[in-house]
C-alpha cells in the first residue's frame, strides 16, 4: 500500500517446483494473499511457475492462458501488482516473457539476451523491445536474468526510469557476478535496482542460492532476502529521495548516449 511518495516492493524468494505450474501458482497465490494491503508490487523469480526449463513446446501458454489469467485475477482481488516471467507462446514463437500486471493494466517484455550456455536460444526467440512504464508515480524498467550482464540495454537515458527490476534464475556458482552487477546497474543508472532470484536445485541439478535484494542509487543494499532460504522481504522506496540525489549529484547529465541497432 503506497505511502506518500513511497512505493512498497515485496521480494519473493522461493524454491520453484520444477515444471509444476499448479504447485507454483498455489504458492504464489498464498504469498500474494498474505501481502494484500502491505505492499504495492510483488516481484517473483524468472519463469516463476516452471523453473528455467527449455521445454517450451510443452509448457508455453498464451497471454490469456491459466498463468496470466490467474495472476490478473489476483491483482484485482488483492489490489497489488505482480511481476515475474513465464514461458509464453505467441504465434509460432516461444518467449521467456516478463510480465508486470496491475489491477488496471498489464505490460510484457520478451527477454532480449538469451542464455546461450544453457541452450536458451534453441527453445526461445529473443525480444527486441525495451519496456519502460509508469506505476504509482515511478517509471519502471523490467529486464530478465542474463540481461543483467549487458549495461547498454539497461542504459537509463535522462532518468527515463526510477526502478530497474531483474527477475532471475541465477546460479549459485556465479553469485559474485549477480551481486557485483546489481550494484553496478544501480550506480551507473542512478536508480533503484531490485533483483529477485530463486533458491534450490532445478530439474537439471543446478543450484541457486537466492541473494534477492534491493539497492539504491548510491549502490547501498536496502534489503536482502539472504541465502538458501524461502523469504519474503518488503521494503519501501522513495521517489523524492531519488530525485534529490539526482539533483545533488547529476552525473546522468554527462552520460554517453548509445544507439542500439
Amino acid at each position: 500500500m503506497q505511502q506518500d511518495d513511497k512505493l512498497g516492493i515485496s521480494l519473493v524468494q522461493y524454491d520453484i517446483v520444477w515444471e509444476n505450474k499448479e504447485a507454483n501458482l498455489l504458492y504464489i497465490h498464498n504469498i500474494v494473499s498474505d501481502l494484500s494491503g502491505k505492499t504495492d508490487i510483488v516481484v517473483l523469480p524468472e519463469m516463476c511457475t516452471t523453473g528455467f526449463s527449455m521445454n517450451s513446446h510443452n509448457l508455453a501458454e498464451p497471454n490469456d492462458g491459466n498463468t496470466i489469467t490467474s495472476l490478473r485475477q489476483w491483482t484485482k482481488q488483492y489490489e497489488v501488482a505482480i511481476c515475474g516471467s513465464f514461458i509464453a507462446k505467441d504465434g509460432n514463437d516461444y518467449y521467456n516473457r516478463g510480465f508486470f500486471i496491475t489491477p488496471e493494466k498489464e505490460y510484457y517484455y520478451d527477454k532480449r539476451h538469451l542464455f546461450r550456455m544453457g541452450a536458451e536460444p534453441r527453445s526461445f526467440a529473443a525480444g527486441d523491445k525495451k519496456l519502460i512504464f509508469e506505476y504509482k508515480g515511478f517509471n519502471i524498467c523490467l529486464l530478465i536474468c542474463y540481461d543483467l550482464r549487458f549495461p547498454v540495454w539497461a542504459r537509463n537515458v535522462d532518468n527515463e526510469y526510477d526502478l530497474l527490476i531483474y527477475t532471475a534464475n541465477w546460479p549459485a556458482s556465479r553469485a559474485k557476478v549477480w551481486n557485483t552487477l546489481l550494484i553496478a546497474r544501480a550506480l551507473e543508472n542512478m536508480c533503484y535496482v531490485c533483483g529477485v532470484n530463486r533458491i534450490g536445485k532445478d530439474g537439471n541439478g543446478l543450484a541457486h542460492e537466492g541473494g534477492s535484494k534491493l539497492i539504491n542509487a548510491k549502490g547501498e543494499e536496502i534489503i536482502s532476502a539472504g541465502l538458501n532460504t524461502e523469504r519474503v522481504e518488503t521494503v519501501y522506496i522513495s521517489k523524492s529521495e531519488l530525485q534529490l540525489f539526482r539533483e545533488k549529484f547529476p552525473v546522468w547529465k554527462d552520460a554517453d548516449r548509445f544507439e542500439l541497432k
